[in-house]
């Protein structure tokens, strides 16, 4: 019989209850709140312990001029990710990424073949949600795919930290497909690629597209034994 510790209690129940918020509030976090969470996030476990994330962080201001103007660049500039998208999505990865886009469309009245609604929607993401904060993570370019992968575990991290803060937050690759504008504007070196960015805030629970909650699969769908 498995032993099931407090600990283990409470990282379950914060993983099983975290979800990608679509609509904040305007208020902004406050700022002690968010060096909790950022304490928290760095104290991700690393490979030879890099810890190769940067994060830049707005609020205010600097928030509503980022949203402004990355709105206003995605509207004609090709996109340039640093690090290369998925070529495609097949089998059980295209029905999960499906799945999560019928929930969305749904949510927000998006019938299927609406694609003005649908490019509408896809805008929220430069909108930031309207989040009062969003925080871009870059890896060291020297460090490759596993700066990438351990700057992952630091969104996860994040991601936890705000939720067991009561904070809402949505992790965004999109951000990261216009990496040379998010780089010339934050004035971040060269060396540095952009992983990808979080919205976060506090959420607003009233709004529809924050209704819905995705599925995950079962352990034996992804794990395979081998006791001989």
């Amino acid at each position: 019989m498995a032993v099931v510790t407090d600990d283990f209690t409470a990282l379950s129940r914060v993983l099983d209850e975290r979800w990608t918020c679509r609509q904040f509030h305007p208020q902004p976090v406050e700022r002690d709140t968010i060096h909790a969470l950022l304490r928290l996030a760095q104290r991700t476990p690393s490979w030879c312990n890099t810890q190769p994330w940067q994060v830049v962080v707005t609020e205010g201001a600097g928030t509503d001029r980022f949203r402004k103007e990355l709105v206003e660049h995605i509207a004609t500039a090709t996109p340039a990710p640093d690090f290369e998208f998925p070529a495609q999505y097949t089998g059980a990865y295209r029905d999960r990424r499906r799945e999560c886009g019928k929930q969305l469309y749904e949510s927000v009245g998006i019938a299927k073949g609406d694609h003005e609604k649908t490019m509408r929607q896809a805008v929220r993401n430069f909108e930031l949600f309207d989040a009062p904060h969003v925080a871009i993570v870059t890896s060291e370019a020297d460090l490759g795919i596993y700066g990438a992968v351990d700057c992952g575990l630091y969104i996860g991290s994040f991601l936890l930290g705000a939720q067991s803060l009561g904070l809402g937050a949505a992790p965004q690759a999109a951000l990261a497909t216009y990496s040379p504008f998010i780089r010339e504007y934050f004035g971040i070196p060269e060396q540095r690629k952009v992983v990808a960015g979080i919205s976060f805030g506090y959420p607003d629970l009233d709004h529809p597209v924050n209704g819905f909650r995705t599925t995950r699969a079962e352990p034996g769908e992804v794990a395979t034994w081998f006791a001989d």
